[in-house]
Parts: structure tokens; sequence; C-alpha cells
């Protein structure tokens, strides 16, 4: 970037003296930025015809010239910044900002939160990590989720906080008796965010290529074909009734994507950038629900603000400021609430592990210390007795002479917190006689991960979605964990379970049938919870419409900013 060689060049000539006026020759100053002497002559040149300094040159070789200067790099760095965001040239302004930790804290400052910038109501939000493509289906991170739910449609959607779907695309839809034929009735005013019309065809291209990923095709097993079989009208024929149809519909790995354009979507805003170092979203103006009140979202990625040995841990809060409370007067919580994710521990029995032992270890768990050696002063997970609100853990009698097997296998995924987790159980097994060999599987999920078939014992996290029992239920059949949980009959006959569930028509038949499930594989000391996380938003005053979702995000439909005083 030229900006940035120039800003580059003008820091050490600068630093030498630390901006007091210097008696130097040409030579001296080729040599401090590395160049020729007819170069240094052209950058003094420039830099004196933008007022930045002032050359007065001796004739004659040798002689030493008079170098004053007039702005210091951190000004004319700001200025920059300011000019390339003016001119929309976001990825400039991030180039320029590649300083230490302390001191890029107090440039990026100005800038980020929320600000009309050109008349352009902006939201800018520093992320610790590069943030992976937005591709069709299930997505590890819930950075990506969240993103996938603002920039394409579904459907059906969830609002608010309701665990009921309601319209999106389809402004609503119909059911037969025996329930094995869907209608949804597309609106009539609907554009994809490069202006095309979108057509109901769309729609059933975009649905058919979905169901032809092997992990959709699991969660959509019941359909039989989608058609159209009006200009306005998608019809889902099943092979057997499936009322959580319109649940499925709604989740983001169900939002759909333009079918001749991945990146392409409905939803409320288009992406315009999608970089390693930024991501930029813009409103789209033909969105048919209601508008967003801002006109852009950016996420600066900016790792270096944040702590390297967090890794991706529960300990990276949505920020919308730099800075702690201590630092900044600006900086204030607007939202905090316990999620109903949590992370979990499943337990395989087998000739290994016997029902009798794996209640002994979770009584373990939960009854000694282990989990309060995790970071629980911080304030961002809590231990936790429910899976669900009224989904509570049993309790056995006691279980101290059941003898633990002289060896066991953990394996684990991310997030880090899990590391603690995973070391503390294992010096407590050794006390008790049960040598424990831990494996790492360094991803946000299962897939991938070959030493699930020799684990006795394995821990993740499970993020809930807006529908708390439907989200599990989608966890049970389409997570690659279950079939080494479980023995090959008894996961078929949870699938089949699950199949009967979801033929019950109300909505409080299919909650408790899954409630059951769930109770019993906590009985059967197959599954226990470990703990919530609790999240937390910061932002500066003036940005508003902050609420906090189930993802730990919230709407960036909902959030504005008051107009610049004048």
């Amino acid at each position: 970037m030229r900006q940035l060689n120039r800003l580059n060049q003008y820091q050490r000539l600068w630093q030498h003296s630390a901006g007091a006026p210097q008696q130097v020759t040409v030579n001296e100053l080729a040599s401090r930025c590395f160049c020729s002497e007819r170069h240094v002559r052209t950058l003094l040149r420039q830099a004196q015809e933008a007022g930045w300094l002032t050359w007065r040159a001796q004739s004659g070789r040798g002689r030493r010239g008079a170098l004053t200067f007039h702005v210091t790099p951190e000004s004319l760095r700001n200025t920059m910044m300011e000019e390339a965001l003016k001119s929309g040239q976001q990825h400039n302004a991030l180039e320029l900002a590649q300083l230490a930790p302390e001191d890029l804290r107090a440039l990026l400052h100005p800038f980020l939160g929320g600000q009309w910038q050109n008349d352009t109501p902006t939201l800018r939000i520093p992320y610790y990590r590069s943030l992976e493509p937005l591709q069709p289906g299930f997505l590890p991170g819930r950075a990506e989720q969240h993103l996938a739910g603002q920039v394409f449609s579904g459907l059906t959607r969830f609002h608010g906080n309701s665990s009921e779907p309601t319209g999106d695309l389809a402004h609503h839809w119909d059911v037969s008796d025996d329930g094995l034929r869907w209608h949804f009735y597309i609106r009539s005013t609907l554009h994809w965010h490069n202006g095309d019309k979108i057509e109901t065809a769309h729609l059933q291209r975009s649905l058919t290529a979905l169901l032809t990923l092997p992990a959709l095709r699991t969660l959509f097993q019941s359909v039989l074909c989608i058609e159209t079989t009006h200009p306005q009208c998608l019809t889902f024929t099943l092979h057997h009734p499936d009322y959580w149809l319109p649940h499925r519909l709604a989740t983001y790995c169900s939002r759909l994507a333009h079918p001749d354009h991945s990146t392409i979507g409905s939803g409320p805003f288009r992406l315009v950038a999608f970089e390693p170092d930024l991501v930029r979203l813009e409103s789209h103006e033909q969105y048919h629900l209601s508008h967003p009140l801002l006109k852009a979202i950016e996420y600066w990625i900016t790792p270096q603000l944040f702590d390297h040995r967090l890794g991706t841990s529960c300990r990276h809060p949505v920020q919308i400021a730099i800075g702690e409370a201590d630092e900044l007067e600006s900086l204030r919580l607007v939202s905090s609430s316990t999620s109903l994710g949590f992370c979990y521990l499943t337990l395989k029995q087998s000739a290994r592990l016997s029902e009798n032992q794996a209640k002994r270890l979770i009584n373990i768990i939960h009854h000694s210390r282990l989990l309060h050696t995790l970071p629980l002063n911080e304030g961002l997970i809590t231990p936790t007795g429910e899976l669900l609100p009224g989904w509570t853990i049993p309790e056995w009698t006691d279980l101290t002479d059941v003898t633990l097997p002289e060896a066991l296998t953990l394996v684990y995924h991310l997030p880090v917190e899990l590391h603690t987790m995973a070391s503390q159980l294992k010096t407590y097994l050794a006390l008790q006689g049960c040598e424990l060999t831990v494996i790492f599987h360094d991803a946000k999920t299962w897939d991938g991960c070959q030493q699930l078939a020799e684990a006795d014992i394995m821990m993740g996290d499970r993020l809930i979605g807006e529908a708390p029992a439907y989200t599990l239920e989608q966890w049970l059949r389409c997570d690659t964990l279950w079939p080494h949980v479980l023995s090959a009959p008894a996961y078929a006959h949870l699938q089949a379970t699950l199949d009967a569930v979801q033929t019950q028509a109300e909505a409080r038949d299919r909650h408790a049938g899954l409630k059951a499930i769930f109770s019993r594989l906590m009985e059967n000391a197959v599954l226990t919870p470990l703990f919530n996380y609790q999240y937390q938003i910061s932002a500066p005053p003036g940005v508003n419409g902050i609420r906090l979702n189930t993802r730990g995000w919230f709407d960036f439909t909902e959030a504005w900013l008051p107009a610049p005083k004048s």
C-alpha cells in the first residue's frame, strides 16, 4: 500500500530526533530510509508538498540541510485512516493500523463502535479471528451462524424470543390432515441482493441443492420431494409426518442463497466485503421485512487486540468497543444473559466402562470441586445441574464403593475452558487409581475426529438456538458424536424414537417426548451438562437497540445510532 510506505518512511525520518529539527545530509537520510539519495529527495519533495515537513537543502555534496517536521506520525496516521474510511477504503485503514496492541487500542478507538460516516450510520466491531466462509448448511462458529442469519433468509424464521417459527420468504403455510403435504406460500415482492427478482423456482432449486449435503439430508430425511405447485407456492411432500419441518426451515443451516451465486442472499444485510481482515455488510434496500436502521456493519479482524492465550474460548464476548471499563469511560455493559448453550460430557458404556462406573464419574464431576477449577470468577461460565430449564440431572445414591476402570480415554474439543477440565479430571482420577488418556481435537465440532472410536468419555459444547427443544432434537439427529457414544442398536432405537416424536402435531407433545429422551440419556449416565455460558456485550454510548440473542450476538436490524448533532 502506497500510503503505508510513505508513512513508514516519514516515521524513519522523524524517529531519529523524535520530531526535533535536524541538520542532516541527504546521504544520511537515504541510509535511514534504506533507499537511494535520488529516491529520498523525491520523498522529501512529496512530504513538503503535503505540508508534513520543510526541507532546506544546502548546495554542495555532503552539505547538511535543515529538516523541520510539522506533523507527528501518529496524527498523520489518523488523518490517513479518516481519509481512507471516507473514501470507502476500509482495507487501507486497517493496513495503516498495524501497530503494537497498546498503541492500536488508542488509535482505533475513535473509529470503532457506532459512527455516522459520510452520512451513513455504521457500526464497527473488532473481532479476534478471521471468519469462516458462509457456506450452505451447518457452520461451526456462533459468529458465522449469526452472520448467516443476517445475510440469508429462509422460508421461515424465529422472531425475537419466540421458539415457534413465523413466516419469512413464505408469508404463511398450511399442512394436510395426514401431515404429509406442506404448502408454503411465497411472498410476491422478493429480491436477491443483486437485484434479481426471487422466483419460487429459485427457492426450489436452492432447497434441493441444500438437501444434497449429507448433514442436511439427515435433518430432512422425511422429505420425499419439493415442488413448485404454483408460481407462489412451494410444496413439500413427506415420507412420514414431521411437525418440526417449519423449525428445520427456520434455523440458520436452512437459509437460502441464490441458486447461481452462493454468497448472494436476500436477508436484511448483503455482503460487500469478506476478507481475512475485514467483513462489511450493507443494508439490503429491497428487504421484504422491517428495514435495518444501520446502513453498514463492519467486522475489523484485529487479533492483536485480544489475548492470544485464550484461543477459541468462552472468554471472547462480543465487543463493540476497545478497552476495559476502567480505561474508557465510554464503555458500558449493555446486555448480558446466561445462555442455554452448555458444555457437556458423554460416556460410552462398554466392557471398559459400566453404567455404575459412568454414574460414579458423573457424581465425581458434579459433587467434587472439579467444575470450580474453571474460570468462574470471570463471570462467563456457570456450573449447571440442568440440561434445559426443568430438565434436571438425576441424583444417585452414594457410589464411592464402585471401582473405576484402570484406564480410560477422554477426547474433547473446543472451547479451551475444557483444557482445564480435562487436566483436573485426569489428576483426580489418578488418585482413584484410574489412568486417563487425554486427546484434544482442535476444532469446534466432532467433524473429522478420528479418535472418537477409541474414546470412553467425550467433552464438547452444544450451542442452543432460538428453539431450545428443537435444537436438541437436531443435535441427536445430525451430530457425528452419537453413533460413537451409543451402540448400534441403541442408536437405531434413538432415531426411531425421534421419528415417533416428530409425528406429534402438538408442540407440547413433541417437547414432552424430547424431555423423556434426554431424561433417559441422563439417567443412564450417557450424558451430563457441565456449565452454561454467560454472554456479554459492551458498547459505547450512542449505540442503541442492542439486545442479546441466543447465540450471544444481537440482531443487527434492531441496532441504531442517533443522528449527529449539527
